[in-house]
């Protein structure tokens, strides 16, 4: 993981994208992700304390909040970023896409096991989705803008709407 992987994903995924240098000095998705990582070690470290400052000052620098014991994997790509919350428990998998105002949050005061959401491989979640509690979205999923998510889905799904319904994807292209 590092963070040539991150620029070329942003590359990758960004249409507006223009060169290596730019988005390593402006874009603040992977200046939380970055961040994040910093702040994980130390929460791995059992420095408790100090990794919910870093992950504090590093939300006031980007406004994307990541909790840091989050489990995040390669090349997460977080476009425009801002009111972006991923919470403790949460999981993320490889080469995942987030727009700004998403929320991988919990559903209420449980404080044992997994409370957050889990994203597999190669999904994309739309601006403003909301994905709550212990629930899993397979890999190569798409996750529709303002969309509320309360249950599960599989691999290969769309999942769009107020609460969220789920159908298979016509291509599993992004």
């Amino acid at each position: 993981m590092g963070v040539r992987d991150d620029i070329r994903a942003a590359q990758r995924l960004d249409p507006a994208a223009r060169g290596a240098f730019e988005i390593w000095l402006t874009y603040s998705g992977l200046h939380a992700v970055w961040g994040y990582r910093v702040a994980n070690r130390l929460w791995r470290a059992n420095l408790k304390l100090l990794a919910r400052v870093v992950s504090q000052f590093v939300r006031f620098l980007t406004g994307v909040e990541i909790h840091p014991g989050a489990t995040i994997g390669k090349r997460l790509f977080i476009d425009h970023g801002m009111g972006v919350v991923i919470g403790e428990t949460a999981t993320i998998g490889d080469d995942v896409l987030i727009y700004h105002g998403v929320t991988l949050g919990g559903k209420g005061s449980d404080t044992a096991g997994a409370r957050h959401p889990s994203i597999g491989h190669r999904v994309m979640i739309g601006a403003g989705a909301t994905l709550l509690g212990d629930i899993s979205i397979g890999d190569d999923s798409v996750v529709a803008a303002g969309s509320v998510v309360l249950k599960s889905a599989p691999a290969g799904s769309l999942i769009a709407g107020v609460p969220a319904t789920v159908r298979p994807r016509v291509s599993a292209n992004r």
